[in-house]
């Protein structure tokens, strides 16, 4: 017997028109004119910021970029549904969301300088830094969740990865603990349908939120170019977490408008027409449609909003360039939390090295 055709929550269509949704709906029912208007003001900056840092690498400014163009509505919308105490533990991508979380334009493009190991401190926006190894921030997100469990904490966790990382076996792992034991994690994957250069259905012949049924969570899929779809199903599967009731898999169908990293050519691997397709359901002209259409957008707001995104811009471009070269010795830096033997003696090394070449 075949499965009831199922689709991904929608609440505003990519014209800007709402939809029915008596369940989800009920849960973005507090999001006004204002509110709305902030999510918008989130996208619109941090697009902005992903702009100015792709410009910046090609500049030679920069190392890399993993670009986010096209993402802006699965990771604001997620964002704003998660508490001040929620901890969050990202890929390399989640630039948005650390923008939500407090991060300072200043702090965003440290590593991808290469000037420090890290960009900002976790524990002030309770967000990891950037994670390269794929996947593994599952294991860490249950981790943590099931630990602040035990410590009778009632928050939750929240682990973003892309489609390609369903294919490892960290976030097998994590799954499967995480559903053992119900810990208090979100598992958000961001289906931008390129994992690098192997399309999604390489990996998957059924949809990826189907993982969920194989380990008896709860699953849902989203349409991740709707910033209020988002935001209603992350806002469930964070209550459902931080009220004892386990693991959520949430699948936010978006596309990834640029290259994987600035060092990838996506045009090797896709056609103009793919991205034609998404480009038509941008997540951010989305928004502006459905404020336009409701008449909760002004001229005066669109400039101020432009403003504001191309002073963010401002700000992350100085600092990026100002940035000092670091002590060679803050290499050893937060490698152990305690003293370490070994650490010592080799910091103790290359320090008579750069004493000995400052003198030749």
């Amino acid at each position: 017997m075949s499965q009831k055709q199922t689709y991904p929550v929608q609440l505003v269509q990519p014209d800007g028109r709402r939809v029915f949704d008596r369940e989800h709906g009920a849960l973005v029912a507090d999001i006004d004119a204002e509110r709305l208007r902030q999510l918008y003001r989130d996208m619109v900056i941090t697009r902005r910021i992903d702009v100015e840092a792709t410009a910046l690498q090609r500049q030679g400014q920069l190392g890399l970029w993993p670009p986010l163009l096209g993402q802006e509505a699965a990771q604001v919308g997620s964002a704003h549904a998660l508490h001040p105490d929620d901890y969050v533990f990202c890929s390399y991508r989640e630039t948005a969301v650390a923008y939500c979380r407090g991060v300072p334009p200043e702090q965003l493009t440290a590593l991808w300088r290469g000037v420090s190991h890290h960009c900002w401190d976790p524990d002030a926006v309770k967000m990891t830094n950037a994670n390269i190894v794929v996947g593994s921030q599952g294991l860490h997100a249950t981790g943590y969740a099931f630990a602040a469990h035990l410590d009778g904490a009632d928050i939750a966790t929240i682990a973003y990865f892309g489609d390609g990382a369903t294919s490892q076996g960290d976030l097998a792992e994590a799954l499967g603990f995480a559903a053992a034991w119900s810990a208090p994690v979100v598992f958000f994957c961001q289906n931008n349908q390129w994992a690098i250069s192997e399309p999604v259905a390489v990996q998957s012949h059924t949809p990826l939120v189907r993982r969920a049924d194989g380990y008896g969570i709860a699953g849902v899929q989203v349409d991740g170019n709707d910033v209020l779809a988002v935001l209603a199903v992350t806002r469930q599967a964070v209550e459902r977490a931080r009220t004892g009731g386990g693991p959520t898999f949430i699948e936010a169908m978006t596309y990834r408008m640029g290259p994987h990293t600035t060092a990838d050519d996506p045009s090797r691997y896709r056609t103009a027409a793919d991205t034609e397709y998404w480009a038509q359901r941008d997540p951010i002209e989305r928004v502006r449609l459905l404020l336009d259409r409701e008449g909760d957008l002004s001229p005066e707001f669109t400039q101020q909003v432009t403003d504001e995104a191309d002073e963010v811009a401002r700000r992350l471009r100085t600092a990026t360039i100002e940035m000092p070269d670091p002590d060679p010795l803050r290499i050893f830096d937060n490698v152990y939390a305690t003293e370490h033997p070994l650490m010592t003696e080799e910091r103790q090394q290359l320090s008579a090295y750069l004493a000995e070449g400052a003198q030749s």
